[in-house]
């Protein structure tokens, strides 16, 4: 074992420290290789669920965009901007992540979906049961729906 897996349950921040000095040292056997490909695996499935987080809220306010057009705000406009930003610079960072984009989309609408329904107050029945954007026109910085 390690010298350092204890340290992992009870300083994670040293144990993140101590493995950092040990991979830029070459000190690879004495590395905490289970939690660390754990630590890899988890920082992977991060930024895939801030993906589609962003994508919910994005989604959903493109919705409401949608069907409300009189009630369209600059706040609303300003949401829309910044998940784009937020979305493209992770999709810069990670471009393997934008395969997930398609992967996970019917399933993020869904659930954006139901948020626009909520915070609007608007029938379900009127939103489209599947996703009426695509992924470029969700992503397109110009894009608007009528």
């Amino acid at each position: 074992m390690p010298r350092n897996a204890i340290a992992y349950d009870e300083d994670f921040f040293a144990w993140t420290e101590e493995q950092a000095r040990l991979l830029r040292a070459g000190e690879l056997a004495e590395i905490d290789a289970l939690n660390l490909a754990e630590e890899v695996e988890s920082m992977g499935r991060r930024d895939r669920q801030e993906l589609e987080s962003r994508l919910t809220v994005l989604l959903a306010h493109l919705l409401k965009w949608q069907v409300q057009p009189d009630r369209r705000s600059t706040s609303w406009s300003g949401t829309i901007r910044e998940q784009r930003r937020q979305i493209g610079r992770k999709l810069r960072d990670s471009p393997s992540l934008r395969p997930v984009l398609e992967a996970v989309l019917a399933e993020v609408y869904a659930d954006a979906r139901e948020d626009a329904v909520e915070e609007t107050g608007i029938s379900e029945a009127d939103f489209p049961v599947d996703c009426p954007f695509t992924v470029e026109e969700i992503l397109s910085r110009s894009f608007l729906p009528d």
